[in-house]
């Protein structure tokens, strides 16, 4: 048996062979992964409905609604970026005291330049 992080507690392996690791698919994927997915889900989805296989035929002002669909989703993605950065932007926390310490730091430092013959 192979237990998390490769070590195993059965028979020793040959040298050479690969080392498995018990990972769950969950823990494994990350946040990337999980759009890529949602995103071909989302996009078979759309082709299925768009390509218009036989037997499945979408009334006009559906398809019409339809066939431009990713393109109001990128619209609205982007419009919903843009408001997060900006809400972020607009509440961004100032940290007084990381200010003050670097301001003590640039002036420990011109003084240390100043004090080795450089003029600032």
């Amino acid at each position: 048996p192979v237990v998390a992080g490769g070590v195993g507690v059965g028979p020793a392996r040959r040298p050479g062979s690969p080392v498995l690791t018990a990972v769950s698919p969950q823990a494994a994927m990350t946040k990337l992964g999980q759009w890529l997915c949602g995103l071909a889900l989302l996009g078979s989805a759309w082709a299925a409905l768009a390509l218009a296989p036989p037997g499945l035929r979408l009334p006009g002002p559906y398809r019409e609604a339809l066939l431009p669909l990713p393109v109001y989703l990128l619209v609205a993605f982007g419009c919903y970026s843009l408001a997060t950065v900006g809400y972020r932007l607009a509440t961004f926390n100032d940290c007084e005291e990381a200010a003050a310490e670097l301001r003590e730091h640039i002036e420990a430092a011109r003084a240390d330049l100043r004090r080795r013959g450089l003029r600032l």
